[in-house]
């Protein structure tokens, strides 16, 4: 039987010609990406607090600070969404986005999920799945390729925000204490 998180690489067959576009040049807020995925603010609020789904673009830095979520990562929250509302433990979730966290948008491409229930196995070919399916018991799959889909396409008529450089805070402001006049000296800068 297919083992958790085979780590063979490559892209399967089939898989959705995808660029890996992961540069940073384009983040989602995060409500950007809730609507994208179909989850709540607080749900994404959660998962970055936590460590589960980090924003790979950047994230939040204080109060007032926007945590900006690439492509790939909005994908990945999609898969947690999936896991979640199939019923896999949290706990389960967790181990299988390790796995996936390593790899490049264009490899997650191809790679199916299928689960029992319990554990979340890795498929990257036909054949895989059907060994998986073979042992009788009931899975459930899910086809990262197809996520993949469904993201572009809500992202369509969803904004995105151009990743550009923070402007750096001026020396007087770094001394003076309170945070209102850190805010005006970096309005003087803009």
């Amino acid at each position: 039987m297919q083992e958790p998180w085979d780590s063979d690489s490559g892209s399967g067959p089939g898989a959705p010609a995808i660029d890996d576009d992961d540069d940073g040049e384009v983040g989602y807020r995060g409500v950007t990406a809730c609507h994208a995925v179909g989850i709540s603010y607080r749900q994404l609020d959660y998962w970055a607090r936590t460590g589960l789904v980090v924003p790979g673009v950047r994230d939040a830095s204080g109060s007032g600070t926007q945590r900006l979520y690439s492509f790939r990562d909005l994908v990945v929250l999609k898969v947690v969404k999936r896991l979640l509302d199939a019923g896999v433990s949290l706990q389960n979730i967790r181990k299988a986005i390790e796995a996936l966290r390593s790899r490049g948008v264009a490899d997650l491409a191809g790679i199916t999920l299928i689960s029992d229930g319990t554990t979340v196995y890795e498929c990257r070919s036909p054949e895989e799945v059907v060994d998986l399916l073979q042992g009788g018991q009931g899975v459930f799959g899910i086809a990262i390729g197809g996520a993949f889909k469904e993201i572009q396409g809500s992202l369509s008529h969803l904004p995105a925000e151009s990743v550009a450089p923070q402007p750096a805070v001026p020396a007087a402001a770094e001394v003076v204490g309170d945070e209102l006049a850190a805010r005006r000296a970096r309005r003087r800068v803009s």
